[in-house]
């Protein structure tokens, strides 16, 4: 039971979008190839060349749910459910929870007895009409979450989810992040350069982008603040026009900039130049992988939205929260930091820590544990003594 697993990580959207269940799955694949385990990956529609051992399964179909895009598999015919399995023969089977009843909540209902099935939640609902939909896919999942051995969920808010819309007991086990890929050298001193804040995500409602501009805007008309500043607003999505009107007419041409799409391998530099880098998500949010990504990265201040998942990850850094939604009290705490300390050394020290609870090297191995205490469990083994599955994500 000490031995290499073969696992397939299921996940019933493609792989091809940064999106946070991609990263889940494609960073703890990479960490458990690297640790010796044969790691294979099944998703529909996905068209990247760069993934050893991808397994296509199905078609899918474009759909908006949550406040994200996505995709959900069409039906999936049992042959090729069924040539995946035949052909692996698989320890674990891991899946992306909640799963489509199509492709991953087939493909675990035909898998041998021997195999261990694993999930892990990785949403909460952003609205009541998702959390209906969720509890009426619990209800006619039943059958299909019955061969569930062990679920995870990512946060307590998503292990409350999977509770509440599917009767499941999860246990905590948070998202996966390769921290020290993240982590950078102290820039050069700003000097009496503008004090740069960022926003880095999605330019839609949910990430919170109206509302930081909305607070710069009363910041700057209130003159709560004397220093120069500047503000880029890094990402794509359907509210970019909007954004860009919002800044015509309140006059912040010469303060905002909007430099689109920043790839993945260009994030860590943009992010450890900033004096603040806010993220004033308004909710729907399970965890906070950008959040976590940021305390890594910069040297200077992330203010994260007051939602349950940024909560969790926060952590201690309870004062470092936002009421995006309240413009007075977002601007009057967005100056409080274009006055303060610029790149504080004991601010850096906080947050990098906090950063390093959800690093792969610490949660890779509570995932592993899961595996083993499953697959134990399964063919009726003694459960090996194994690093605890749970983990305090308020650490640090």
């Amino acid at each position: 039971m000490n031995g290499s697993l073969r696992v397939a990580l299921v996940l019933d959207d493609s792989l091809d979008r940064p999106d946070g269940v991609q990263q889940h799955v494609l960073t703890l694949g990479r960490w458990l190839t690297e640790q010796g385990h044969d790691v294979h990956y099944v998703a529909p529609s996905t068209t990247r060349e760069d993934l050893p051992q991808l397994h296509r399964v199905g078609r899918s179909l474009a759909v908006r749910a949550n406040g994200n895009r996505l995709s959900t598999p069409t039906f999936t015919r049992r042959r090729e459910l069924r040539t995946v399995l035949d052909d692996l023969v698989l320890d674990v089977v891991h899946v992306a929870m909640p799963c489509s009843p199509f492709l991953a909540g087939r493909l675990v209902t035909q898998v041998p007895a021997t195999t261990a099935v694993v999930g892990t939640f990785h949403i909460v609902p952003a609205g009541p009409v998702i959390a209906v939909g969720a509890r009426v896919m619990g209800l006619t999942q039943r059958r299909q979450l019955r061969r569930f051995d062990r679920m995870l969920a990512v946060s307590d808010p998503a292990r409350q989810f999977a509770d509440e819309a599917f009767g499941l007991d999860a246990v905590v086990v948070p998202n996966p992040i390769d921290v020290e890929a993240f982590v950078t050298e102290r820039p050069a001193e700003p000097g009496s350069d503008p004090v740069r804040i960022l926003f880095l995500g999605r330019l839609v409602e949910r990430k919170g982008a109206p509302h930081l501009l909305r607070a710069v805007a009363a910041m700057r008309r209130d003159e709560l603040t004397q220093v120069p500043f500047r503000v880029t607003v890094a990402g794509r999505g359907p509210l970019l026009e909007e954004l860009q009107a919002f800044v015509r007419t309140e006059g912040l041409d010469g303060v905002v900039d909007f430099p689109g799409f920043v790839a993945e391998d260009q994030k860590a530099a943009l992010l450890a130049e900033a004096d603040v880098v806010a993220l004033p998500s308004l909710g729907g949010e399970s965890f906070g992988i950008s959040v976590v990504e940021a305390l890594a990265a910069t040297h200077g201040t992330v203010l994260a939205g007051d939602n349950a998942g940024y909560r969790e990850v926060m952590g201690p850094l309870t004062d470092q929260l936002v009421p995006a939604q309240d413009t007075a009290r977002f601007a009057r705490l967005l100056a409080a930091h274009v006055d303060g300390p610029r790149r504080s050394p004991e601010v850096r020290t906080r947050q990098l820590a906090q950063a390093r609870n959800f690093d792969v090297e610490l949660v890779g191995p509570r995932v592993v544990a899961t595996y083993r205490d499953a697959l134990a469990a399964r063919r009726g083994r003694p459960v090996p003594v194994a690093v605890p599955v749970d983990v305090d994500v308020a650490a640090g």
